[in-house]
């Protein structure tokens, strides 16, 4: 185990150059004491765990932001924004906080908190905090709407169907604050829509399952809430239309919006998209008042959205 301590009481006092020591392919677990780590964190290597201290105590913080001007003069964009970035297999993290503080409103655009690629990727008991587009679960689409739309790390990865899990975890933001193509399941979650005084306030999820892709994303038993009126947030819209969320014995507020889900002006997707729930709770489960596309299931078909067949898929 490598340990990480600000007062250089560890072996490391920077997260990155405890990373970057592990000879690749070797198995390592890094212990994050207490503290405020002001870095971007990349890790590129499988087999990697983090482990924090206390996840209050424990922070991964940075402010990069889409419309960041870089020393070139172009823009940063989304996906060279995050705080946190994991492109591998089998990483854990758990007690630790991951935050893009790059603030509030369209000043700062999109800004990602962790951007998480890989298969068999964990976080649990962790807090992931941002705005807009707080959480990326890789990979990304099969294609751009528009030239230069992926500029980033894995903008030429390969596109393949991988497996996240997030127990536990606390996960705040406003915009699309989950979004992208992994098979990922959440357990035991609070996904916090933060305010932004608009109409339609937020969109948990927006996610681009790929066509033929078994699961997208799966909430368990989460609860969704936030600081938002009545009414004025949507649980998902699709980023592509063969987008797939379902939500089983999930807790939600009242601000949930009476159809649940939106379209994202995507018609088509009527058609395409998978959106579900089962035993919801809560003044914003509504089935009744659900969008016509949405599904209501039954006990068995609720029955195969276990943890077990979502990540061995």
């Amino acid at each position: 185990m490598i340990t990480v301590a600000k007062d250089n009481s560890g072996d490391f006092n920077s997260i990155q150059q405890a990373v970057d020591s592990i000879p690749a392919g070797t198995p390592e677990t890094i212990y994050i004491k207490k503290g405020i780590y002001k870095e971007r964190v990349e890790v590129r290597k499988n087999n990697i765990s983090f482990v924090g201290e206390s996840t209050d105590d424990t922070i991964i913080t940075e402010s990069y932001y889409a419309r960041m001007i870089m020393p070139d003069g172009s823009k940063r964009g989304t996906f060279r924004s995050y705080t946190f970035f994991v492109y591998a297999d089998n990483f854990t993290a758990s007690n630790l906080t991951f935050e893009n503080a790059a603030g509030f409103g369209d000043e700062f655009g999109q800004a990602i908190a962790v951007y998480a690629e890989g298969d068999n990727i964990t976080f649990r008991n962790c807090k992931i905090l941002g705005h807009q587009d707080t959480l990326f679960t890789g990979p990304l689409p099969m294609k751009e709407k528009q030239p230069g739309g992926f500029t980033g790390p894995t903008i030429d990865g390969i596109r393949r169907v991988v497996h996240q899990l997030y127990e536990d975890c606390y996960i705040a933001g406003e915009i699309d604050f989950i979004f992208g193509s992994a098979t990922a399941y959440f357990k035991n979650c609070t996904l916090f829509a933060l305010n932004r005084n608009q109409e339609i306030n937020a969109f948990y999820t927006a996610p681009s399952t790929y066509e033929g892709q078994a699961f997208g994303y799966v909430f368990e038993s989460c609860t969704f809430t936030g600081n938002c009126p009545p009414k004025s947030v949507a649980l998902s819209r699709p980023w592509r239309i063969h987008a797939k969320t379902v939500l089983l014995n999930c807790s939600y507020s009242d601000q949930i919006i009476d159809e649940g889900f939106t379209d994202w002006n995507k018609p088509e997707s009527h058609e395409t998209v998978y959106y579900a729930e089962y035993n919801g709770h809560g003044e914003g489960f509504k089935p009744e008042k659900r969008a016509a596309y949405v599904h209501q299931l039954n006990e068995s078909e609720a029955a195969l959205y276990t943890l077990e067949n979502v990540m061995n898929s």
